[in-house]
């Protein structure tokens, strides 16, 4: 059942005609899911999965984007962070109990799109956290007819003796009961509202830069701090175990900036060598936000994600009609 939902659509700055609604995952957590309307003869629905600290305001210029390509966008607040129910205490610390538990806040945004009568074909667009949760789906059939990813988690950029010792921290932490506790050189405050733009590890863009400090600092509440110990331990075991998975057999299109500095980018490389189909486009000076670059390149990639999509949609067609 959807419920109305808080939206800021001022500082989201999307499509007309953008709301927010409030669902349950099948755990009782409560959610919150904005849709960014399309087209009435539109292309399908673009399923789009944040990352780790994002929320679903965050989004609203992509998914105006999109809007114009012909596509609905139909995106999320994860558990534990924006304003969807937060995991601990301290709301600050960006939590959870399991990685695999992000799968049930999939399973309830696909439950909103036959709710909401979204159009399809279905696609998939993903985001850093949102990269690991989404090849995750894919692999559980995640019913999507193209898959695009930007600055994938599908590895943590450690070097060596941190990545050791991240590991040995976060799995005693976790079962010392300090899984709560922030991960090392992380804490409360968001990351945007606490740093200068100069040297950020984001974007390259002042303009994209004041657009998202703009919305952790005039609503607090979609702000988020540093991950836990627990959420730490959770996300090196997943990307460890996806990457031993082999690729899904969906068509892929992935976007890593050349400058690249929160993800592993060899572990994207190696995975988009792997990919049959799958093609990876470096962004050249980009940061970790490649859609949150200028609005040229920001457009540039939703042109190139929408005619992905097309193209995936109709090989799906004509190998369904074979």
């Amino acid at each position: 059942m959807l419920e109305p939902a808080p939206f800021h659509a001022a500082l989201a700055n999307g499509p007309e005609g953008a709301r927010a609604f409030w669902l349950r995952a099948e755990d009782g957590l409560r959610l919150r899911i904005a849709h960014y309307p399309g087209p009435e003869a539109a292309g399908g629905t673009v399923l789009l999965f944040p990352g780790r600290t994002e929320y679903v305001e965050k989004y609203g210029r992509v998914a105006r984007d999109f809007a114009a390509e012909g596509f609905h966008v139909l995106t999320i607040d994860w558990r534990g962070q924006g304003l969807a129910d937060r995991m601990l205490e301290d709301v600050q610390t960006g939590h959870v109990h399991l990685f695999a538990d992000y799968q049930k806040d999939v399973a309830a945004l696909l439950d909103a799109v036959d709710m909401l009568g979204l159009p399809r074909p279905l696609h998939l667009l993903a985001h850093s956290m949102g990269g690991a949760i989404g090849l995750r789906a894919l692999s559980r059939g995640l019913p999507v007819a193209g898959a695009g990813f930007t600055a994938p988690m599908w590895g943590i950029r450690m070097f060596g003796p941190v990545r050791t010792a991240a590991w040995a921290l976060s799995w005693s932490g976790a079962r010392m009961g300090m899984g709560h506790v922030y991960a090392p050189s992380t804490g409360p405050g968001s990351y945007l509202a606490r740093t200068a733009f100069e040297g950020n590890l984001l974007t390259t863009d002042r303009d994209s830069w004041d657009y998202m400090r703009r919305q952790v600092t005039e609503v607090p509440d979609l702000a988020l701090g540093g991950p836990s110990l627990r959420w730490l331990h959770e996300a090196l075991a997943e990307c460890r175990s996806l990457s031993r998975l082999p690729a899904p057999g969906v068509p892929c299109l992935a976007y890593l900036g050349s400058n690249e500095r929160v993800v592993d980018p060899a572990r994207v490389r190696a995975r988009m060598a792997d990919w049959p189909g799958g093609r990876l486009e470096v962004i050249r000076g980009g940061e970790h936000e490649v859609l949150m670059e200028n609005a040229a390149t920001r457009a540039r990639i939703v042109a190139q994600l929408a005619a992905h999509f097309r193209q995936s949609a109709e090989a799906a067609r004509a190998q369904a009609s074979a």
